[in-house]
């Protein structure tokens, strides 16, 4: 905690910068519209600054202690994020209106053309993480969907029992990955929050609905009329789906969370996720949906064969 009035110097670390080449420049950030321009920034070397700031007298914020992001710019290699860096502790005098003390003009932010991987505070070299956990749980869902329309249609069409074959292939594939977002999650909170599993919202909404799914397949194992248990399956999968939305997506939003995306923590910001992360991202999001498809229809096509020998046998 600093005092507003006070005048004092953050040592700032940094991973994968290069400080010493080009200008820096750095601000506290408290919103969208207030932040302090340093005084003095001095570079150790590549990874270390001493910068320097005069804290106005007064916050322009009626708050008693004011969380600030750190901003630190290069004109070389691009910008990097301290989010709540520190937090000015207010000596008593609010004042809605100063505003003209918070105002910093020299924000320059340098968007980073060169492929390199963007410093993020605590994440660090962690983020390459992000290729594997995130697009296992976009695919995932992409798959549930894919197996909810084939189970739709198998209740259109009662007769057609490759609409069943396909949609059970399909949940099994999508809760492969499923597995593997929770262990790659579990990997990369034991490396940024210290526990494989801290019982955050987000992980204890995504196991609660992997366990919707597993208790799908204890439903078709309950059954042996197969027209009975397709049907009836078929009907779980559609409200397993309607629950995976609410739990993934609705309530983590209506708590605090250490997971980026829920309480007020943005996702996919560009403090969060940089552009040249981005030319991976995305076609990783691809590409292991496609390699789940793939999946999918190899376990269809052998599905299939078992239930024609089967059919053939009797």
């Amino acid at each position: 905690y600093v005092s507003t009035g006070e005048t004092i110097t953050l040592e700032v670390q940094g991973y994968n910068t290069y400080f010493s080449t080009g200008e820096n420049i750095a601000w506290l950030k408290l919103d969208s519209a207030s932040s302090i321009c340093a005084t003095n920034i001095e570079v150790i070397d590549d990874v270390q600054l001493k910068i320097t700031y005069q804290i106005p007298n007064k916050l322009p914020l009626v708050i008693e202690n004011a969380p600030v992001t750190l901003v630190v710019n290069n004109t070389k290699q691009g910008y990097a994020i301290y989010p709540d860096a520190l937090s000015i502790k207010n000596n008593g005098n609010f004042d809605s209106t100063n505003t003209a003390n918070w105002i910093c003009d020299n924000q320059v932010v340098t968007q980073n053309d060169a492929f390199d991987y963007p410093f993020r505070n605590v994440l660090m070299e962690t983020i390459r993480n992000l290729y594997f956990h995130v697009p296992f749980w976009f695919g995932m869902i992409i798959l549930f969907l894919v197996s909810v329309v084939y189970s739709i249609l198998y209740l259109i069409n009662p007769h057609s029992k490759h609409y069943d074959i396909k949609a059970v292939s399909f949940v099994e594939v999508g809760l492969l990955f499923g597995f593997l977002g929770i262990i790659t999650g579990g990997i990369w909170a034991q490396y940024t929050w210290g526990k494989f599993w801290s019982f955050d919202i987000k992980q204890n909404m995504s196991a609660i609905a992997l366990m919707i799914y597993m208790a799908y397949f204890v439903l078709r194992s309950s059954f042996d009329d197969e027209e009975q248990k397709a049907r009836l399956s078929a009907i779980f999968n559609i409200f397993a789906f309607a629950c995976l939305i609410p739990l993934l997506f609705v309530i983590p939003r209506l708590y605090d969370s250490l997971h980026p995306g829920n309480g007020g923590n943005p996702g996919f910001g560009g403090e969060d996720l940089d552009n040249t992360m981005r030319m991976i991202f995305y076609p990783a999001v691809i590409g292991w949906t496609l390699l789940g498809v793939w999946i999918a229809t190899i376990i269809t096509r052998l599905q299939k064969v078992r239930q024609w020998w089967i059919d053939n046998l009797d």
